[in-house]
């Protein structure tokens, strides 16, 4: 899947974060443009969503492509021939898969969850704000 060694590749993957990643940051200011206040790392909520809209029971995760599996059936044949790939093939299965309980489990109590792609946030934040404020105009309408 890369040319990068064993070495390059643990540097590499020590310099993810986990919070205020780009992708995070990107819709949290395109949302706070918006008019639409929020709470980050809301840990109340299981999964910890990365931007949660309490008076509208929203909780948003921002998704990077590779960790959370997007196209995974073409990840996934990329993945068998890299390096380490069983490792990779579990944990990003295993992400998939909690990606799903964790989403389920917020809306049984009563939340709706939204997922974004990184990279539908890097090219078009207006329409995942658009998404928001779909989703806060029909609870507003349901609560009057």
């Amino acid at each position: 899947m890369d040319d990068m060694t064993p070495a390059q590749r643990h540097r590499n993957m020590q310099h993810i974060r986990s919070k205020d990643t780009q992708i995070e940051v990107i819709l949290r200011k395109a949302l706070w443009h918006a008019g639409i206040r929020y709470r980050k790392y809301y840990d109340t909520l299981p999964g910890k969503p990365d931007i949660v809209i309490t008076k509208y029971k929203i909780a948003i995760f921002c998704d990077g492509e590779f960790f959370h599996g997007k196209n995974w059936n073409t990840l996934k044949e990329k993945l068998k021939s890299s390096t380490n790939s069983g490792y990779w093939l579990k944990k990003i299965d295993r992400n998939i898969h909690r990606d799903m309980e964790v989403t389920h489990e917020i809306e049984s109590m009563g939340w709706t969850v939204l997922r974004f792609w990184g990279k539908d946030i890097k090219s078009h934040p207006e329409n995942c704000v658009r998404e928001v404020q779909d989703v806060i105009s029909e609870k507003s309408k349901k609560q009057m």
